[in-house]
């Protein structure tokens, strides 16, 4: 019993190496995703059902976005598999079109299936400009559906954006070691 409870305690600590040894930055990120998941399901409680039933979830805490006729966005996140830290990731969007503004948001993307979290885990993950987002407030996400196994939330959190553009986002993914 003594070999068993030494065994599962390291397995417990190496399985939890991998999330603390990340860097300053990583840490920075991995905690400002932490704050933007409660302060989503403090805005929209029904998120929180979201979060337990997906395969996955990537959390983007503080994307910058900003353009006039031509645009972009930037943002660095944390992909989760079942509630736990697998890797990093970080997004890249170029746009064109109707647009001026700058904007910060917290941006989710859930994965509804295990295929679905696995296709962004490869390398150049790309959103086609017909993917879109639900805005997060107070009973939005009970009436949500996903498409292609993804749904994308986001929540704005300063500056004003008018934005009729066409583009895309390209992720990449970093799995801990």
């Amino acid at each position: 019993m003594k070999t068993l409870k030494k065994f599962m305690i390291v397995c417990v600590l190496m399985a939890s190496a991998g999330a603390v040894a990340q860097n300053d930055k990583d840490k920075e990120v991995m905690a400002d995703a932490e704050k933007a998941k409660s302060t989503l399901i403090m805005k929209d409680p029904g998120l929180e059902t979201l979060f337990k039933k997906a395969s996955g979830y990537a959390i983007f805490p503080n994307v910058g976005k900003g353009g006039l006729i031509v645009g972009g966005a930037s943002g660095n996140g944390v992909v989760y598999e079942n509630g736990t830290a697998v890797g990093m990731t970080s997004l890249k969007k170029v746009n064109i079109g109707l647009q001026a503004g700058g904007q910060s948001m917290i941006q989710v993307i859930f994965f509804e299936t295990d295929a679905a979290l696995a296709k962004f885990k490869k390398a150049n993950y790309e959103f086609s400009a017909e993917a879109s987002a639900v805005v997060a407030e107070e009973g939005k996400s009970e009436n949500v559906s996903y498409s292609d196994g993804v749904l994308i939330f986001t929540l704005p959190k300063a500056g004003l954006m008018a934005d009729a553009s066409v583009g895309g986002q390209k992720f990449e993914y970093h799995p801990f070691q």
